[in-house]
């Protein structure tokens, strides 16, 4: 913990409480409590989250607290069921998932889209109960299905949903995945499909979850992509390649570069960790993988 004048203010306040209430107070606990308070002191201009898929071997209020003291503000990809953990830890979930019919069967396809419109419909008022303003969505396979088709189905699903997304500020977030390496044959695999798309639509209501991993299979030129598009992505996650693993000096992007370019462009959303790790300490990773995209 750095000794700054406002860690020493909450520590001197806490002794004098404690002092007052008669209670033992330790030194390990001050501390403790302290960072319990505060939190480490990261740079701010990021604001970190992680997908929980990723560490699933850890109980999700263990890992809401170990999230805590690295620094991370939300814990994502979660649906309703694990939003009260969240909120018990002051933690968000900046991309929340609990609708739609996975990665493989999305907009793209009419046949999907009755019940795809009917399951955003569902969870729209949930999130918004819950404080959320996003929530995650797929194009779906091609399945044969050329792109400029794909992209037109996608925009007329979608174009439904989004008086609904309006009327409840949440904005409806498609993941750009790669389908040379995870997601065989998945239509929304190209950052300049994704924008057409936005386009298609026009709404602020829909963006793009820009996923460096992926992207980075499919197409490189990762900062300069993100500079050309950076009005339609309304996410960002990590991922070191090749493996998606640790995003340190084992792979092969250079993340700080790439988060300062993200700064630049000004926005001011979530970027979420999205590695697996190989490290037995998980958690480890995890605060490492913070720290490298931590930038000033």
């Amino acid at each position: 913990m750095k000794n700054t004048a406002g860690r020493r203010l909450v520590l001197k306040k806490m002794v004098t409480g404690a002092g007052a209430l008669g209670l033992p107070l330790t030194v390990t606990d001050i501390f403790a409590a302290s960072d319990n308070v505060l939190g480490p002191e990261l740079k701010g201009k990021i604001n970190h989250s992680v997908c929980k898929w990723c560490y699933g071997k850890i109980p999700l209020e263990t890992f809401a607290q170990d999230c805590k003291k690295i620094g991370i503000k939300s814990i994502e990809l979660l649906g309703p069921d694990e939003w009260p953990v969240l909120k018990k830890y002051g933690l968000t979930c900046a991309l929340p998932n609990g609708a739609g019919m996975g990665i493989e069967k999305g907009f793209n396809d009419p046949a999907n889209h009755d019940e795809l419109v009917k399951s955003y419909e569902d969870i729209f008022p949930k999130l918004q109960a819950a404080g959320y303003t996003t929530v995650i969505c797929f194009s779906g396979n091609r399945r044969g299905m050329s792109d400029i088709d794909g992209m037109r189905n996608a925009a007329v699903g979608l174009k439904r949903l989004m008086p609904s997304a309006e009327k409840y500020n949440i904005t409806m977030i498609m993941e750009l995945l790669n389908s040379k390496v995870n997601h065989r044959d998945y239509m929304c695999d190209r950052t300049e499909w994704g924008a057409g798309l936005c386009d298609m639509i026009g709404s602020e209501k829909f963006k793009l979850l820009y996923d460096i991993y992926h992207m980075q299979i499919m197409e490189g030129d990762v900062i300069a992509t993100i500079r050309k598009y950076h009005k339609y992505i309304g996410h960002y996650h990590t991922g070191g390649v090749p493996g998606r693993n640790e995003i340190d000096e084992t792979q092969e992007l250079y993340y700080p570069a790439i988060m300062k370019a993200i700064v630049e462009t000004g926005y001011k959303g979530f970027v979420a960790q999205e590695f697996i790790p190989k490290r037995a300490d998980a958690v480890a990773s995890l605060k490492q993988g913070v720290e490298i995209c931590d930038v000033a």
